[in-house]
């Protein structure tokens, strides 16, 4: 009876262990204060409820038996899984990792814009003026705040909440504006036809960002290209380095006889005439005190440029440049080189195989001088392929022994002269021997773009040169100089087709100088995988998928069957 009444007397208190815990949270909940006194109750029934488990295991043998064993087991691994499932769960909600499957990376941004979210120095907002929120823009939104907890963005009613979009002065749906501090932009107008682009946003983060806005200067009075819009216009490249936060304006060295001091880059697209000597020497003054030049120099042209080009080791050819092998491709005949190979460079580095075209070009044949570096930044394929055509006149374009230039042809050229500017006198370059004699004595071709060609610094030159009895006080410059063949590939109708529109807007970057400018953005295009099929090729995949392929495996299920038969 005693055994009896013991085993009645631990069952009760094993029920009194859930109804303290019941206590405890009832108390917890209602009052809403986790205090001493319902969480004495939780453990007390906790302890109580834990105990007569382990008691009524003890009395029945409930830890030995095969039907515990297994069921403990089944929970241990249940008990597992969710630990495992709930760690990963937490460490995806820590940790993003996301993987862009795409050949051209359609879904990731470029490194130009990861690089400059990730060092923004102030928070940025950016503000969608629009009732629809696309799941694209969302996504490229998305994309830049991950990279920086400074960058947010918000979409916006503009009827729901008409004093904020009367701050921003907007007037119509689908207005993108960017905000940073008092600054306040507009990026662009989206639509069902026209989506959020990234190119824009950066630019415009860039220009918000960075305080430095840089002058340029297109030279004007030579017949060079038309800066507004129009035929053999460069209106769209104009419209590209304002993208960029780059200021530009005409100049006419004629009248002004000096490049202004604030000038960053000067660009002489295309000249049709020849420049004034008094132009030349000004060209030469601004490179010797610093300053940053882009030519763009057509063939059946002569600017007058040679004495300036001399003391860079660049020679301009007055041959054709013609390339066979993008004929079919690209359309625009023999005359339009494509190019595939570019040079180790930062205007070129990230192209990777990308087309790049240049319709009536002309090769560039480039000297060794001493304190200069000099990095070919296009070449076209090698002979037969493409070749240097002197036949001008000819219609029908071949390739000419001694006459002709053979293949590979360098149509682009980077070059940088480290330099020491003096206070009192402005540092001549050495003369070099003029281009019939280059011609003669230097008939190597140009250096392979994968290897920047690398020449003495101009400190070896000064222990040879004389030297002022009391020297003046120096400072350490950089003069840049990038030289194209050809002017039409930053044409309008041209900028924007693969590769060109960089080629032009790499090169004004590289040539300002600012290293915390990014270069230009290549808008990402999903590949076209559509096969196009004549009527031959049609009518012949009808046949053999409605025709061919039934009967060849009918006659299959014959064969199989009269064996079996």
């Amino acid at each position: 009876m005693k055994i009896v009444a013991k085993k009645k007397l631990w069952k009760y208190l094993f029920w009194l262990g859930p109804f303290l815990i019941t206590v405890g949270l009832t108390v917890g909940l209602v009052s809403e204060q986790w205090g001493l006194i319902p969480l004495v109750f939780i453990i007390t029934g906790i302890v109580i409820s834990g105990l007569g488990i382990i008691w009524q295991s003890y009395e029945t043998n409930w830890w030995k038996r095969r039907s515990t064993q297994a069921g403990t087991n089944a929970l241990v691994a249940t008990l597992a899984v969710l630990a495992i499932l709930g760690l990963i769960n937490f460490l995806g909600t820590r940790y993003h990792l996301r993987a862009d499957l795409t050949e051209t990376q359609l879904f990731t941004l470029a490194p130009q814009s990861r690089q400059l979210v990730s060092v923004l120095p102030q928070p940025v907002k950016v503000w969608v003026f629009d009732i629809n929120q696309n799941p694209q823009d969302r996504e490229l939104l998305e994309n830049y705040q991950r990279q920086s907890s400074k960058f947010k963005y918000e979409y916006i009613d503009p009827q729901a909440r008409p004093g904020l979009a009367e701050k921003f002065g907007v007037k119509d749906y689908g207005e993108v504006y960017l905000e940073s501090g008092d600054k306040r932009q507009l990026v662009q107008t989206v639509n069902e036809n026209q989506r959020l682009s990234e190119v824009r946003l950066t630019s415009r983060l860039q220009q918000l960002t960075n305080s430095t806005i840089a002058k340029l200067y297109l030279l004007q009075g030579h017949g060079e290209r038309q800066l507004s819009a129009g035929k053999g216009a460069i209106s769209q490249a104009v419209q590209g380095l304002g993208d960029k936060n780059f200021t530009t304006a005409p100049l006419n060295l004629a009248e002004t006889s000096k490049v202004p001091q604030d000038a960053a880059v000067v660009i002489l697209a295309g000249p049709k005439r020849e420049l004034f000597e008094g132009e030349v020497k000004a060209l030469q003054e601004y490179l010797n005190r610093g300053g940053n030049l882009l030519l763009m120099i057509d063939p059946n042209t002569d600017p007058k440029l040679d004495s300036l080009l001399q003391e860079w080791g660049v020679r301009l050819d007055n041959r054709l440049a013609v390339d066979i092998s993008g004929e079919s491709v690209v359309g625009l005949g023999p005359a339009a080189p494509v190019v595939t190979e570019y040079g180790q460079h930062p205007i070129t580095k990230d192209f990777g195989n990308g087309n790049s075209f240049y319709p009536i070009a002309r090769p560039l044949e480039i000297t060794s001088v001493p304190g200069i570096e000099a990095t070919p930044l296009l070449r076209t394929k090698p002979y037969p392929n493409s070749w240097g055509e002197s036949d001008l006149q000819s219609e029908k374009l071949e390739f000419n022994e001694g006459k002709d230039l053979k293949g590979p042809l360098t149509l682009g050229v980077a070059l940088t002269r480290k330099q020491v500017a003096k206070s009192t006198s402005t540092p001549q370059a050495s003369p070099l021997p003029s281009p019939s004699t280059q011609s003669k004595t230097s008939p190597t071709p140009s250096p392979s773009p994968k290897t920047p060609q690398v020449l003495p610094s101009p400190t070896t030159q000064s222990k040879t040169s004389p030297t002022p009895s009391s020297p003046p006080s120096q400072t350490a410059t950089e003069s840049r100089l990038v030289v194209f063949g050809n002017s039409s590939f930053a044409t309008d109708g041209l900028f924007q087709q693969q590769l060109n529109g960089d080629v032009f807007l790499n090169s004004v970057t590289w040539l300002s100088q600012q290293d915390q400018q990014p270069l230009s953005i290549r808008p990402k295009e999903a590949k076209n995988r559509r096969i196009t099929l004549t009527t031959t090729q049609a009518n012949l995949l009808i046949l053999s998928s409605l025709l061919v392929l039934p009967l060849i495996g009918f006659a299959a299920a014959v064969i199989i069957w009269w064996k079996r038969r």
